[in-house]
C-alpha cells in the first residue's frame, strides 16, 4: 500500500496569515485570513463539522478512508476513542502575519469532564519560518496569576496584561516548542510553524479582540467562568520553560530520523526530521505518519514500491506502507501520535 499525497486543506480563520504557507503549498492565497492548513485531519473545527476535515484528491474523506480500513492504516483495528477514522493527532501549518490571541488549550481531565472528550490538546511547534523585527511566541505565566484577576483582565480584554505576565521566546526556525494543555500561549507575527497536537480544536479564548472573533466564540459553549477553570495559574520558571524548548539546525543532515521535541512530548505526539540518503538509509518504522517536505525532491520509498516528491507536499503514510525510508535530497519532517497511542486513551462517556 502506498502513501496518498494530501491535496491542499487550507481554512479561513479569525487571525491574520497564509503568505509564507501559501508559498510552500504553491497555491493562490485568496484571502489574508487563510493561516492555517489541516493535513490528514479526521477533526473538525469545534461547531463546525464541515470546516477542517481532509479529503483525498478523488473527493473521499479521509476519516472514511482511515475508518474504512483502519488494519492497512493504523496497523491495528478502529481504536475506541469516540470519533470516526481517528488517527491520534493532528497537524496542521501555521502562519501568522499578526499576533495569535492569548488562549489556553484544556486538559485531558478538564476535556473528559466538561467536553466528553478523550483528547485534551497538548501540542507543539516546530519553526521553519520566523520573519520579522522580533520574530516571537508567548508560553506560560512568568509569574502566578491569580484567577480572579485573570478573570478581571479577559472581561477588560487587557492584552498588554496578558502579554506582560506571559514568557516571551525570540523564535528561529528549528526551535521546537512543546505546549502543555492549560498553559497560556500566543503565536507572533512573521512565523510559520508546523503544529503537532492531540486530535481536538477546544481552543478557549483569554483574548479576543484583537481577532474577529466574540465573546461568545471564546468558552467552548461552557461558559467563560467555567472555560477559564482550565487555565494554568502558576509560573512557568525559566527551569521549567527550559525543558519545553529545544533546536535542532535547520541545514543540517539528518540521514536518520531525529527527534524535534523534548521527550515530553513523546506522551502526544511525535515529530522527527529526515534527510533523503544514498542506498545506505535508515528506516522509519511501520505506522500511520504526516509528512511534511519542506525541501528538494526525491522519492519515498517503502514494502511496496516508491512515491516520487518534492518541496511543499504533503503525504499521509499508512502502516501498510511498512518501514520505509527517504531517498533524494529531500527535507522532511515526520508527524506521528504518541507511541503508546491508542492505549493511552479511551473514549469519554
Amino acid at each position: 500500500m502506498l502513501p496518498i499525497l494530501m491535496p491542499p486543506n487550507i481554512i479561513d480563520h479569525f487571525y491574520l496569515g497564509g503568505t509564507r504557507l501559501a508559498e510552500l503549498r504553491g497555491v493562490d492565497l485568496p484571502s489574508p485570513r487563510r493561516p492555517e492548513e489541516w493535513l490528514a485531519a479526521s477533526v473538525h473545527r469545534a461547531g463546525e463539522p464541515g470546516v477542517g476535515p481532509s479529503h483525498t484528491a478523488d473527493g473521499e474523506l479521509f476519516a472514511g478512508v482511515v475508518a474504512a480500513d483502519p488494519q492497512s492504516w493504523l496497523g491495528f483495528p478502529s481504536p475506541d476513542t469516540g470519533l470516526s477514522g481517528d488517527t491520534g493527532i493532528l497537524v496542521k501549518l501555521l502562519d501568522a502575519d499578526q499576533r495569535l490571541p492569548v488562549h489556553v488549550h484544556p486538559t485531558r481531565p478538564f476535556a473528559g469532564a466538561r467536553l466528553h472528550s478523550c483528547y485534551g490538546k497538548t501540542e507543539a511547534w516546530f519553526v521553519i519560518a520566523a520573519e520579522g523585527p522580533d520574530p516571537a511566541v508567548w508560553v506560560g505565566w512568568s509569574e502566578s496569576v491569580e484567577p480572579a484577576e485573570l478573570a478581571r483582565r479577559v472581561e477588560a480584554q487587557d492584552s498588554e496584561w496578558m502579554l506582560s505576565k506571559l514568557n516571551k521566546i525570540t523564535v528561529r526556525p528549528g526551535d521546537g516548542i512543546l505546549v502543555p494543555a492549560g498553559t497560556a500561549h500566543a503565536v507572533g507575527s512573521g512565523v510559520l510553524v508546523v503544529e503537532v497536537q492531540e486530535p481536538s480544536d477546544f481552543s478557549i479564548l483569554l483574548e479576543w479582540s484583537v481577532t474577529t472573533a466574540t465573546r461568545d466564540e471564546s468558552h467552548v459553549d461552557l461558559g467563560l467562568d467555567v472555560a477559564l477553570g482550565a487555565t494554568d495559574h502558576g509560573a512557568l520558571d525559566p527551569g521549567a520553560l527550559s525543558t519545553l524548548v529545544t533546536y535542532t539546525d535547520p541545514a543540517a543532515q539528518f540521514p536518520e530520523p531525529t527527534r524535534l521535541l523534548t521527550p515530553t512530548a513523546d506522551d502526544f505526539f511525535r515529530l522527527h526530521v529526515l534527510t533523503g540518503s544514498g542506498d545506505d538509509r535508515a528506516t522509519v518504522p511501520a505506522g500511520f505518519a504526516v509528512v511534511v517536505i519542506l525541501a528538494g525532491t526525491g522519492e519515498l520509498v517503502g514494502a511496496d514500491g516508491a512515491v516520487s516528491t518534492h518541496r511543499g507536499e504533503v503525504w499521509a503514510i499508512p502502516a501498510a506502507f511498512g518501514d520505509w525510508s527517504a531517498n533524494g535530497d529531500v527535507r522532511l519532517v515526520i508527524a506521528r501520535p504518541a507511541a503508546a497511542w491508542p492505549s493511552d486513551v479511551v473514549a469519554a462517556p
